[in-house]
This record gives C-alpha cells, structure tokens and sequence, in this order.
C-alpha cells in the first residue's frame, strides 16, 4: 500500500521522515481494525469505507506511493465494486509448508519468507501462504491473476490480498481445530511499485497465480 516492511523504498528519490512513515503504518492499522468491525455485519459498509480512506490517504499523506506530478491529477484510485462472490474463507492446509522464497530489492537486500501452508480457493485455484522471516513477521498472501496487465485490468505483477505485517488481514472464523481465514478478494490492493518505480515490492511468485479472472478489488490506473 505504500512505505512498511518490505515495500523497500529509495529514500534519495523523495526523502520521508521516520514520523511521516510512522504516521502513514498507524492510519493504515486504524483502517483495517475498523474494516474488520464494519464487516462483522456489513461487508459492502467495510468496502465503501475503505475505498474513502485510500482514496484520501494516497491523495494528502506525504508518505503515499503516488509522485507529486500523479498527485496534482489523482482524482482515486480505480477500484471494482463490492462483489460478495469474492469474499471466501478457507483453512489453511499443510500443503508446500517449509518451502523458502528469498526476495531480492534493491533497498533491503534479500527479504526471506518461509511457506506455511495453502490455500484452496474451489472455483480460483490455490495460494500459498508466506510467513516473512525477518523483523516484524507477519503473513504474505500475494496472487497475481489473469486480469494482471490486460487493459482495463489489474496490475501486470499482481497484487496483495492479506500482508498482516501492514495490518491488512480480515480475521478468521471457527474454532482452532476448524479455522478459516476470510480471504475478501474486494479488499485486494497494488504493491507500491505499481505507482512508483522508487519502491521495491514482493511480487507474486509461481505458487500465487490464478489461472481464473478476479475482476474485483484495485484495479491498475495504468
């Protein structure tokens, strides 16, 4: 979404300071807290809020992924309607668990994630699920599908769905025996670099496309 873990920035490009990055990681945690209220009984209710405030937050926050010259023209972000046929839940299964993945950026060196399982989404295809194995943690879903750089579509290297480091998660339901993750594809967002060629991002590998159209969530301004 914009500056945190491993959305790397290159700080020589537009400088921000420790406060402003700060600032933008609390407003992004106080969003998703109150998406995850709203959705307890309304999910269309939790998307409109969302939409409002990423809206707001990438056109005034001085630590937004958008340039100064995008700012000036940016009218919001482009992002689909509320579908409800898009709001899954899913176990996680041990499928791929133990698998690395060691992310190369031009910022931060190598970001590694370790496997923790799949996801089995009938009708999508599957995802893997990541655990970032470096300061902060936290689970990576990532997915790239076919609407990934069609015109009109999303954006070309794929997008995020949970990134629980950034606060952007939506829960789970069941017991600890039974436990679903709710994996809401409305509330899909861009990596930073989608807008800004100074940030290096984790992008969807092998184990996170789809071979199916999810036509919902942010789209690519393109």
């Amino acid at each position: 979404m914009a500056p945190d873990q491993h959305d790397e920035f290159e700080d020589s490009v537009r400088p921000m300071s420790a406060v402003e990055i700060a600032d933008w990681r609390l407003r992004t945690f106080a969003l998703y807290d109150k998406v995850r209220q709203l959705a307890a009984t309304n999910p269309f209710d939790a998307h409109v809020f969302w939409r409002q405030e990423r809206d707001l937050m990438f056109a005034t926050h001085p630590a937004s992924a958008l340039t100064p010259e995008v700012k000036a023209s940016f009218t919001g972000l482009r992002t689909a309607e509320y579908d409800p046929g898009f709001r899954r839940y899913a176990a996680l299964s041990p499928e791929g668990a133990g698998q690395e993945m060691n992310v190369e950026t031009g910022t931060d060196g190598v970001v590694p994630f370790v496997r923790i399982g799949t996801f089995e989404l009938p009708g999508l295809g599957s995802l893997a699920a990541w655990r970032l194995r470096s300061y902060g943690g936290g689970i990576f879903v990532p997915f790239r599908d076919t609407t990934a750089g069609k015109t009109g579509g999303s954006y070309g290297a794929g997008r995020y769905l949970l990134d629980t480091v950034k606060g952007s998660f939506h829960g789970t339901r069941g017991s600890s025996a039974e436990q679903e993750f709710i994996l809401d594809f409305n509330f899909a967002y861009n990596p930073s670099c989608a807008y800004n060629e100074a940030w290096a991002c984790p992008l969807a590998g092998p184990a996170n496309r789809l071979a199916s159209e999810v036509p919902v969530g942010e789209m690519y301004l393109g």
